[in-house]
């Protein structure tokens, strides 16, 4: 990793941890939102990123510092607790919780792109050349571009519908209740979830680069 490359750290950290507290923070208003307070008891509903590091440390500092020591960028994981009998008596609702997470991301990465659009229109542009010029716009340009293809990866990846993952909820929208909870029950085992990682990491490298050339388009 050379000494540019590590400069970028806290710019990838600070876009990672705030795309991360956001989508967790959706999920527990959304649940306090259709009657689950667990998360909101637990001080999930809140975009202050202390609580959700406190509650999963290992996937909010560790990996995400290691992974970018390996690789560049940054991958990680939170959570945000909520009651199983309320699923049970509420799938749907659940599911909306579920969705709420990568519907955030993606609102993030649409926010992201508007404001890369704004800044080339009134950066760019009437500068020499459309050269960005000096390290402060460099800077603000790329965090946006972090922020803009971490928020669409995250979107992506947890729609999948396999468990973990959101989207292994969130299609509880699109099946009867019953048919969802008999769903939840063979997806959640221990094998199916080792399984449904396995095929979420192959299906991103069909999925992402679509989306990213769309999404893309709109700058």
């Amino acid at each position: 990793m050379t000494e540019q490359q590590l400069a970028t750290l806290p710019l990838w950290y600070v876009a990672f941890l705030l795309s991360l507290t956001c989508h967790e923070a959706a999920h527990a208003m959304v649940a306090k939102w259709g009657g689950d307070l667990t998360a909101y008891r637990s001080g999930q509903v809140t975009l202050n990123p202390l609580p959700h590091i406190r509650r999963e440390i290992f996937g909010t500092v560790v990996v995400p510092l290691i992974s970018f020591f390996i690789s560049g960028s940054m991958l990680g994981w939170g959570s945000a607790p909520y009651d199983p009998l309320w699923e049970q008596r509420h799938p749907k609702r659940s599911a909306w919780m579920a969705l709420a997470g990568p519907v955030t991301n993606f609102l993030l990465a649409i926010v992201a792109i508007g404001l890369m659009r704004v800044f080339v229109w009134t950066v760019v542009h009437p500068g020499l050349h459309g050269a960005i010029g000096g390290e402060t716009p460099q800077g603000i340009f790329f965090f946006l571009k972090i922020m803009f293809m971490l928020n669409l990866l995250l979107g992506c990846f947890n729609l999948i519908p396999v468990a973990p993952l959101d989207g292994h909820t969130a299609i509880g929208l699109l099946m009867p209740e019953r048919v969802f909870q008999q769903w939840l029950g063979f997806v959640r085992s221990p094998m199916s979830s080792l399984i449904g990682l396995l095929l979420a990491w192959r299906l991103m490298e069909f999925i992402y680069d679509p989306v990213l050339h769309f999404f893309s388009r709109l700058l």
